[in-house]
């Protein structure tokens, strides 16, 4: 691996990071204090913390989740699996940010999607953490397959490749029905929940369409290049 790999991944995930650490320091942060008060009895108020301080932590948050996704995925990733990924240039990234997307919350989600604050769950952390890891490893694996049938069916028309590289993601729903129950209560509406549930979506689908579009204005990495010069040797 060359390390315009990792520099690239790197400044990719800054800059996805970035975009969505402003994110949730003006959109998410404002819509968590609202929640905040249901969970405080309607009126209720909890520590309070200053603006800047919230601001800046959760810039710095996000430009840390950017770097780690940037380098693991566009770095590392990027380097491992590019021959087999679809399409080329941007295509290429889309496809792998959709990948990371899957991966680490779009199939986890569907069994426990976000809860805001003020929202309790029944199933104990643990147990939530355990799934939440097993739904990682499902997306992923959902996610090499749809790239396995899309090179399958490459050579084919658009309606038959786009077909066979979405037939995966049915396999989803078997940890869906799977899953053990997880009912919650708490004291917020349901249409604030459901918000705030797209807004988190919102915000890492942002994350991820960023570090692919720095990853692709950054331009393919350098490879490797095999020094074919050997000294002459004496007659």
């Amino acid at each position: 691996m060359t390390s315009d790999h990792l520099e690239r991944g790197a400044l990719a995930g800054v800059g996805g990071g970035l975009a969505y650490g402003l994110f949730v320091a003006t959109v998410g942060n404002s819509f968590t204090a609202g929640l905040e008060t249901f969970e405080h009895g309607h009126g209720g108020s909890g520590p309070v913390v200053s603006g800047l301080t919230t601001t800046l932590a959760s810039v710095g948050g996000g430009v840390l989740w950017g770097l780690l996704f940037g380098v693991a995925v566009f770095g590392v990733g990027y380097y491992l699996l590019e021959p087999a990924l679809p399409g080329t240039g941007a295509t290429k990234r889309l496809a792998l940010a959709g990948a990371g997307f899957l991966t680490v919350s779009g199939a986890p989600w569907l069994v426990l999607p976000p809860q805001p604050p003020g929202v309790e769950q029944a199933l104990p952390t643990e147990t939530r953490l355990a799934w939440y890891g097993g739904l990682m490893v499902v997306g992923a694996l959902v996610a090499v397959a749809c790239g396995l049938a899309y090179r399958r069916t490459a050579g084919r028309s658009r309606v038959v490749t786009a077909a066979a590289t979405l037939a995966p993601l049915a396999l989803l729903a078997v940890p869906v029905v799977l899953a053990p129950a997880n009912p919650v209560h708490g004291d917020v509406p349901a249409a604030l929940v459901a918000a705030y549930r797209w807004t988190v979506v919102f915000g890492q689908a942002l994350l991820w369409a960023t570090l692919a579009a720095v990853h692709a204005w950054l331009g393919e990495p350098a490879t490797t290049q095999v020094d074919t010069d050997y000294p002459a040797t004496a007659d």
